[in-house]
């Protein structure tokens, strides 16, 4: 389902529709020379340079532009809106995984249907960069980031946020069946956790490539396709998105899920307070929450301000009230009091080697499948490797 917004006078009037099936949209003002309206940040008050100035007539005088979301929905949808408001230009957005995003525009080859990518760990991002799929962009906001980890070296992508990949456990069911929480990676191989596991689908989801390269990183390559030998055997099922088994967890569809512990705060303040997270005791690793435009971009100055607009409050600010509680990358942004309380900004996780992740994702998920399924991804059985 792909969505529309659009600006009415600058209210941020938010229409949703179908695209190419009877969607409804209003026009958003015309772009004129006057950028008053946008030329400063709501949250920072500070006046844009006249470099931004020319940026936003040129992406107001495109008027339009396409998202493909990553990220929660909610927080998709409220980040576009906030643009639309901002800058007076259409927004339509996607909500797709993050293999989702990349089979579309490496299908579409150069002539993308979307613009820009927001949301989603940067294994994908990076999968992307290395076949040429994305367009470089030196921001001028860049500044604004923590740290140059959080930045592609060659600005392809640009950090937004981070989440630490852990468990979520349903601490009734455990209980129920007389088992300990699981605090360690290699507690969940072990046979009592025979189908309880719910993991994401490394055929669809980032958050999946991001475990197999963590779990490569830290015990080595062939040892990471024994574990997953493993593991695979107490895994209930393999969803399409990386959130997708934070969703089962607290209703019991399964009991230990495998993602971003940010994910499970969602679930816990949405009334699942049977939920206990667990950061694995001998490390972990942590995602970037990336954004990026696509190489051959219909629309690159408004592509252009999206990446500009991604790095201020403006746009993380809106994450904490809709649900997302990752912690920001962005210095001027306010982190989330939710993810705080919770701890999940720890100390003890393993120095990610994205260069490797750069370059070797691919096959990883080629050899996950190989050692899993004894063939590749189209093997696997969709009754647990679920595509929808």
């Amino acid at each position: 389902m792909r969505k529309r917004l659009t600006a009415l006078a600058l209210t941020g009037v938010l229409v949703l529709g179908l695209m190419g099936c009877g969607n409804t949209s209003s026009k958003a003002p015309e772009a004129t020379d006057d950028t008053s309206a946008a030329a400063t940040s709501t949250d920072t008050a500070e006046p844009v340079s006249s470099e931004m100035e020319e940026l936003i007539k040129a992406a107001q005088a495109e008027g339009t532009l396409t998202v493909y979301g990553s990220c929660e929905e909610a927080y998709l949808s409220a980040a576009c809106q906030k643009f639309t408001e901002l800058y007076g230009i259409n927004v339509d957005f996607q909500r797709l995984s993050t293999g989702e995003v990349y089979t579309k525009i490496e299908e579409e080859n150069g002539s993308p249907s979307g613009d820009v990518w927001f949301g989603g760990t940067t294994d994908p991002y990076n999968e992307a960069s290395v076949a040429g799929l994305l367009e470089p962009y030196a921001a001028i906001n860049s500044g604004s980031l923590i740290g140059d980890t959080y930045k592609d070296a060659d600005n392809n992508w640009y950090g937004i946020y981070k989440g630490i990949l852990g468990f979520m456990v349903n601490k009734e069911e455990i209980e129920r069946l007389n088992l300990k929480v699981p605090q360690d990676w290699d507690d969940l191989i072990k046979p009592e956790y025979e189908g309880l596991i719910g993991m994401s689908n490394p055929s669809t989801a980032g958050t999946a490539k991001l475990i197999i390269n963590t779990m490569i990183q830290m015990k080595g390559h062939d040892e990471a396709m024994k574990y997953f030998q493993a593991l695979d055997k107490n895994v209930y099922q393999y969803t399409k998105s990386g959130s997708g088994p934070s969703k089962m967890v607290g209703s019991g569809e399964c009991v230990i899920a495998i993602g971003f512990l940010h994910d499970g705060i969602s679930q816990i303040l949405t009334g699942y307070d049977n939920i206990e997270l667990v950061i694995p005791s001998s490390g972990t690793s942590y995602e970037i929450g990336a954004t990026a435009i696509f190489k051959g971009a219909k629309h690159p100055n408004a592509a252009k301000l999206w990446i500009e607009y991604a790095l201020t409050p403006d746009c993380v600010n809106v994450a904490k009230e809709n649900g997302s509680y990752q912690f920001l990358v962005i210095s001027d942004a306010t982190q989330p009091e939710e993810a705080i309380s919770f701890g999940l900004d720890p100390n003890n996780v393993i120095e990610y080697d994205f260069e490797d992740a750069k370059n070797n994702t691919a096959t990883y998920v080629e050899d996950f499948f190989q050692a899993v399924t004894n063939g590749s991804s189209d093997s696997a059985d969709s009754s647990r490797f679920l595509l929808e």
